[in-house]
């Protein structure tokens, strides 16, 4: 019964076995873990083993992600700039999220709305510099938009000035290392997000292989080491994900090179 019961791929976690001995010597029973799955896909795959239903689940999904990428491609540069500065205002909010409930901020004035004027003066600041470079004729055509341009270095450290008074005001006794900690959480998760977008959207402006090639390799790494691990995975890479092996990130390591000079 141990034999039928253990799970093929044993790099999928603890056996049945192993949680029969934790509850048996007063160990907790194991959590059911929630199934996302569509209940089309469910029902179509059935009869197969968990291992292999996890196989076409991934497949099918990976797929449908794939062509939804292409379409995004098709439908051209200035739809995946919207996406990446909607993905680097989500990733703000969430990182920016996790600072308040880490510190236990919630008593601090104005934290939540000084971080948002910060993401909105480093934008300006970024891509200003962006629009000036790539559009300087219709900038200089524009009497509004050349005076922007001509003082927009004054007018970005003049709007973060504003910011850094706004924070220096907002102090409060008791609460000023926390405080700090917070303003420093702010801007560095600025420098992750921000800088990191706004090359993305700078690449853009060089050509749209510059954010085709690097994409796709990433796709193709992560489909790669999961197919090399699926079929070839014995050795576990890490403690942390224990479903990581050396062989599929090695196999997804040289399938990505070759994938990069082809692509390119």
């Amino acid at each position: 019964n141990l034999q039928e019961s253990e799970p093929e791929n044993k790099l999928d976690g603890e056996t049945a076995s192993d949680s029969e001995s934790k509850c048996e010597f007063g160990g907790s029973p194991p959590v059911p873990t929630s199934d996302d799955t569509p209940e089309v896909l469910n029902r179509a795959l059935s009869n197969l083993s968990s291992r292999w239903k996890n196989w076409w689940v991934r497949g099918i999904l990976t797929l449908a992600m794939i062509t939804f990428f292409f379409i995004i491609i098709y439908l051209g540069p200035m739809v995946l700039m919207t996406i990446v500065m909607c993905v680097q205002i989500k990733c703000f909010h969430e990182i920016i999220t996790i600072g308040y409930n880490v510190y236990h901020s919630y008593d601090l004035p104005w934290f939540r709305t000084l971080s948002w004027y910060f993401l909105l003066c480093v934008n300006y600041f970024f891509y200003g510099e962006t629009v000036t470079d790539y559009f300087f004729t219709l900038v200089q055509r524009e009497e509004p938009l050349r005076i922007l341009s001509k003082y927009h270095r004054f007018i970005s450290f003049a709007l973060y000035l504003t910011g850094f008074c706004m924070f220096v005001l907002s102090l409060v006794k008791k609460h000023y290392r926390l405080q700090f900690y917070m303003f420093g959480w702010t801007h560095v998760t600025l420098l992750i997000v921000v800088t990191q977008s706004h090359l993305i959207i700078h690449n853009l402006f060089e050509g749209m292989i510059w954010f085709i090639v690097p994409i796709s390799c990433v796709i193709c790494n992560d489909i790669m080491a999961y197919m090399f691990g699926f079929f070839f995975g014995r050795t576990p890479l890490i403690k942390l994900s224990p479903k990581k092996t050396w062989e599929g990130f090695i196999g997804g390591f040289f399938a990505t090179v070759l994938f990069g000079l082809l692509v390119s």
